[in-house]
C-alpha cells in the first residue's frame, strides 16, 4: 500500500481547499496545485517501481483522488487523466505486449514516457470531438506516416481537461489509409498545438476543458504501442480507467459537501435536530460504502470476487434451498380475527366472502362503484345487521 502517497493527498488536500473557491469562481487553472502534486511525486504514482514511480493498485489510487477530491475537485480530476495514462501503460505487462505484438522498440518509448511522469512530467487525455464524444469510430481527427518514420496528426478535440497546461496529450485518430483503424499517440506540447479557450462551465470550471486544435508532426516512438489499432483493445482491457476512476474523484467531491454541511449546521445550531442528523447520517453512510467495496477485495485485485452460481432445486451438493412461492397478495400486518365455526355469515373484509378468516382492517365507509357495486351490494345485504353500528 502507497501509504506516503495517500499521507501526502490528506496533507495536501487543505491547501487546495483553500485556493480552490478562487479558481473556481475566475475559472483558472489551479497551477499551484499541480506544483504541489508534482513535489509530492504523485504524478509517479502509477508509474512501475523499477521505473521510478510508487507502483500502486487501482485501489490505492482510488484512495488518493477520493482525497484529492475533498480539497478540489476540479485538481483531482485533470490528475484522474494523468493516472489514467500512465495507469494504462504501466499496466501493459510483458505477456500482453507479445500478445498485442508489442515491439521492443515500443516498449523501450514507454518505458521512458514513465520515467517522464516519475520525474515530474504530466499527461492530459485530449479524447472527445465535438459531434462524436469520445467513440472512437466517428472520430475526425487523422493521422498519415510521413518521411522519416514519423507521424503527422490533423483535426480538433474538446473537453481536454488541463489544455494548454500538460506536457504531453494523449491523442486518439483514425488512419487516413484505413479508417476503420484507430491509433494513440504521445503528443508533446509545443509548436503544432493550439488552444482556444471554450470551457465556460458551471461546475468544474477549474479544469482548463478547453478545446485543442492539432497539426503536428510527432516522432515514431510516440505512436502507442508501436502498432496500429490498439486504441481499441487497450479501451476493453482497461474498462476501469473509463469509468471507475471518475467515481473515486466524485466520491471525494461529495465527501467535502458532506464536510460542508455539517460545519454550516454546526454553525447555525441545527446540527441536533433529529431529521437533520438522519439526512446528514445517511449521506456520510452512502458516500463510505466505496470504502467498504474496496476493502473487501485481495490486495492488487480490480475485480468483484468470483462467486458461485447457485442454482435452486437443482440436488446437488451445494445446491440452495428452493426460494419460497411469491406472495402475489399484499400481507396484512395487522392482527387476525380467530377462525369462525361452519355456518357463520359475518362479513370478511379481506375477500368480501362469508365464513372464512376475517381481516381487521378498516372496513371502507363508502360504496365503490363500477364493476365492484354488485358484489359490494350482494355483500352489504348479506351482512347488513352485523356491521359496526348496525347490529
Amino acid at each position: 500500500m502507497t501509504v506516503h502517497a495517500l499521507e501526502a493527498a490528506r496533507r495536501l488536500a487543505p491547501r487546495l481547499a483553500a485556493r480552490a473557491a478562487e479558481h473556481d469562481r475566475e475559472g483558472s487553472f489551479p497551477v499551484d496545485d499541480f506544483a504541489d502534486l508534482r513535489e509530492a511525486g504523485l504524478f509517479g504514482l502509477m508509474v512501475p517501481r523499477e521505473l521510478g514511480g510508487a507502483g500502486a493498485t487501482f485501489a490505492e489510487y482510488a484512495a488518493v483522488a477520493t482525497e484529492l477530491a475533498r480539497g478540489n475537485g476540479a485538481t483531482a480530476l485533470v490528475f484522474n487523466m494523468h493516472a489514467s495514462v500512465t495507469g494504462a501503460l504501466g499496466a501493459v505487462t510483458e505477456e500482453l505486449a507479445e500478445a498485442l505484438g508489442v515491439p521492443e522498440e515500443a516498449l523501450a518509448a514507454r518505458d521512458r514516457l514513465l520515467r517522464a511522469a516519475a520525474a515530474g512530467s504530466w499527461y492530459a487525455v485530449a479524447m472527445s470531438e465535438r459531434g462524436a464524444g469520445a467513440r472512437l469510430s466517428q472520430l475526425s481527427t487523422v493521422y498519415e506516416p510521413v518521411d522519416g518514420g514519423s507521424w503527422r496528426l490533423k483535426g480538433s478535440k474538446t473537453f481536454c481537461s488541463g489544455a494548454g497546461h500538460a506536457d504531453g496529450y494523449l491523442v486518439a485518430a483514425r488512419s487516413v489509409a484505413d479508417q476503420s483503424v484507430v491509433s494513440q499517440f504521445l503528443v508533446p506540447a509545443g509548436v503544432g498545438l493550439t488552444v482556444e479557450p471554450t470551457w465556460d462551465s458551471l461546475g468544474m470550471r477549474a479544469t482548463s476543458s478547453h478545446d485543442l486544435h492539432l497539426d503536428v508532426t510527432v516522432p515514431g516512438d510516440r505512436l502507442l504501442g508501436g502498432v496500429e489499432g490498439l486504441a481499441l483493445v487497450v479501451a476493453q482491457l482497461m474498462p476501469h480507467w473509463l469509468v471507475a476512476s471518475y467515481a473515486a474523484v466524485y466520491v471525494g467531491v461529495a465527501r467535502a459537501a458532506i464536510d460542508a454541511a455539517a460545519e454550516h449546521l454546526n454553525a447555525r445550531n441545527l446540527a441536533g435536530l433529529p431529521a437533520v442528523r438522519a439526512r446528514l447520517g445517511r449521506a456520510t453512510r452512502r458516500s463510505r460504502r466505496p470504502d467498504w467495496w474496496s476493502r473487501r477485495r485481495p490486495a492488487g485485485s480490480t475485480r468483484r470476487p468470483a462467486t458461485r452460481r447457485r442454482t435452486a432445486g437443482c440436488g446437488g451438493p451445494s445446491c440452495s434451498p428452493a426460494p419460497p412461492p411469491p406472495r402475489w397478495r399484499r400481507p396484512c400486518w395487522r392482527r387476525r380475527a380467530p377462525r369462525r365455526p361452519a355456518g357463520d355469515t359475518r362479513w370478511n373484509g379481506s375477500t368480501g366472502t362469508p365464513g372464512a378468516v376475517r381481516c381487521t382492517r378498516r372496513r371502507p365507509t363508502s360504496a365503490p362503484t363500477g364493476w365492484a357495486s354488485q358484489r359490494w351490494a350482494a355483500t352489504r345485504t348479506a351482512t347488513a345487521p352485523l356491521l359496526v353500528g348496525e347490529a
